[in-house]
């Protein structure tokens, strides 16, 4: 009899698989969470092999700060038009408007921490009970804190100390009126593990994933694509070289890094000899040591 070895990436499949199907047994009205990332790219194909040969049955929100990178904006419509979901769209602008969140000024302003009211709206204007998310434990301290089903108040925020044993891998979703839960299917998951799944399933991501030639602004050390939603200082610097980004957030606090990187095999070698973190050249987790815990315990996701 032939010996069936499982593999390291099959197994983090497997529990993923299982955590979306869970979310979707013990929940009335779960969404996922989705920004064009490459993580929450992996979140649709797990969703999409968890239901196959069905369609997901969930929808897909997003909440567009304005302020996105043009390129992830055009794959995000691209992939919901080819898996058939609905894609749900909160704008900050929005909030913006009808005075619930100020925009910054400044130099150093961004619209990525007021995604928080936007989101919190919209779990309470579609009712949704579970919030499924592509955030993992390597990423942040606090993403490591977190538990596979995170229970958030009926005012949206997470409490570090009130977090429910997850032993056995049971996974309770019971909550009260009000309360709702974010999910993290590939919570066990690291950067590499990602690269290679995406390698293996031959998925598609956005282009500023992969080294090319762009205008930046360089600020403070750090390279930030030329957008006209940054506010220049005469300090600032415009160049032109070869990058990639790890991560894609707003274009305001999203630094590039220098890379020659055009393909996974190159982005998983460079990605080795770094000294820098994934979230490394997020100028929104900078604000703080525990910049990123905060806008978790306000509602961020």
């Amino acid at each position: 009899m032939a010996e069936y070895l499982q593999t390291h990436l099959q197994t983090l499949e497997d529990e993923s698989i299982y955590i979306i199907r869970e979310v979707a047994a013990q929940f009335q009205k779960p969404v996922l969470l989705f920004s064009g990332g490459k993580d929450s790219i992996t979140l649709a194909r797990l969703a999409q092999k968890a239901f196959y040969p069905a369609k997901i049955p969930f929808a897909f929100l997003h909440i567009d700060t304005g302020h996105n990178f043009p390129e992830t904006i055009a794959f995000r419509d691209q992939l919901v038009e080819e898996l058939g979901v609905e894609l749900i769209v909160r704008y900050v602008q929005d909030s913006i408007n009808a005075n619930k969140v100020k925009e910054e000024t400044g130099k150093y302003a961004s619209r990525n921490s007021l995604q928080t009211v936007t989101l919190l709206d919209a779990i309470e204007e579609f009712g949704f009970d579970a919030c499924m998310g592509g955030a993992r434990r390597d990423e942040e301290k606090s993403r490591a804190k977190e538990r596979i089903f995170s229970v958030r108040d009926d005012f949206g925020q997470w409490d570090s100390k009130k977090q429910r044993p997850e032993v056995f891998s049971m996974l309770n979703g019971k909550i009260h009126f009000g309360e709702n839960v974010r999910a993290f299917p590939i919570s066990n998951w690291t950067e590499e593990d990602v690269w290679k799944y995406i390698d293996q399933e031959e998925i598609g991501l956005p282009s500023i994933y992969f080294a090319h030639p762009r205008k930046l602004v360089k600020r403070d050390g750090a390279h930030l694509a030329h957008s006209p939603f940054l506010n220049l200082v005469d300090t600032d610097e415009i160049v032109e070289t070869m990058v990639r980004f790890r991560t894609v957030g707003d274009m305001t606090c999203t630094a590039a890094f220098i890379s020659e990187a055009t393909t996974i095999d190159a982005i998983l070698y460079e990605n080795k000899a770094s000294k820098s973190s994934e979230r490394g050249a997020r100028i929104d987790d900078k604000r703080s040591e525990a910049a990123l815990e905060q806008r978790k315990k306000g509602g961020y996701f």
